[in-house]
């Protein structure tokens, strides 16, 4: 009795344990898509600041893209006029890709509140994972290209307006009078706050790579436990579920309940010794 009762604790045990180490797995998955979910949302708000900043400036300049743009200055006018600019397209390309990575944020975010309010289970196969790495990788190397076109773009606008002007730094040029339908009012801060939204988006972008790397880490490293402790004939096969058991390599009560009842119990096989010895 105190074999068995003790055995029977040992097995309890284990299958605590296990249950415990399975609850703690599925508890740290839904944390992960929490914080996946908030970095997409901030992804979003990024994409709309670019793609909006890089508009208002197009308005201030008539529609043209003054990114590597050259500004002249009319001294007689007293104002700044507008040599040449970028083709129309290379502002259109981070606007695009701008508006596309805050749609596709904007679907994500509410796919994932849409299975959270139905109770439907949150979780991911290895196989979305693996395209959600690989969109991931896409999207960090369009925003690495935008924001080069940006920062480098908006050095050679700033450059030939101190290099053609008298002013001394390319912000206060914000200030000055420009030629019409030219009106440079807020076209420095602008590509600035589109250049950092664009950095600020490949952050997050960053750690959405990696929150998601860890996420498939894990769910491979629970998939190699379960193999190891489950067997096939360990499942249930009306359920579908799975049953742990803690296997011990030391026979059960009924195993040697049956041995005993097949040789005999101890008595009867040291009286038949006897026997033999006196024949």
């Amino acid at each position: 009795m105190a074999r068995c009762s003790f055995r029977r604790m040992r097995a309890a045990g284990c299958f605590r344990a296990r249950a415990y180490m399975s609850e703690e797995n599925e508890m740290a998955l839904p944390r992960l898509v929490i914080l996946e979910l908030l970095l997409y949302a901030s992804c979003f708000i990024c994409g709309i600041v670019t793609a909006a900043s890089l508009i208002i400036v197009q308005g201030e300049f008539a529609g043209r893209c003054m990114l590597y743009g050259t500004v002249s200055y009319n001294a007689t006018a007293q104002s700044l006029g507008v040599d040449s600019s970028s083709p129309t397209s290379l502002c259109f390309f981070v606007t695009v890709i701008s508006v596309f990575m805050g749609v596709y944020c904007f679907s994500l975010t509410l796919y994932w509140i849409y299975t959270c309010c139905m109770g439907e289970e949150v979780s991911r196969a290895r196989v979305w994972m693996n395209v959600s790495l690989v969109v991931c990788g896409i999207f960090l190397f369009f925003l690495l290209v935008s924001g080069c076109i940006l920062k480098i773009g908006r050095d050679r606008l700033c450059d030939s307006i101190l290099r053609n002007t008298t002013i001394k730094s390319c912000e206060d040029a914000q200030t000055k009078r420009w030629i019409s339908p030219y009106h440079g009012e807020r076209f420095y801060s602008g590509l600035h706050s589109a250049e950092g939204a664009v950095w600020v988006n490949f952050f997050f972008w960053m750690l959405i790579f990696m929150v998601v790397m860890f996420q498939k880490y894990q769910a491979s490293e629970f998939t190699i436990e379960e193999g190891e402790h489950v067997s096939p004939s360990e499942s249930n096969p009306i359920l579908g579920r799975t049953k742990h058991f803690c296997v011990s390599k030391t026979p059960t009560s009924q195993n040697q309940h049956h041995h005993t009842h097949v040789l005999g119990s101890p008595r009867r096989l040291a009286g038949r010794k006897r026997q033999k010895k006196e024949v």
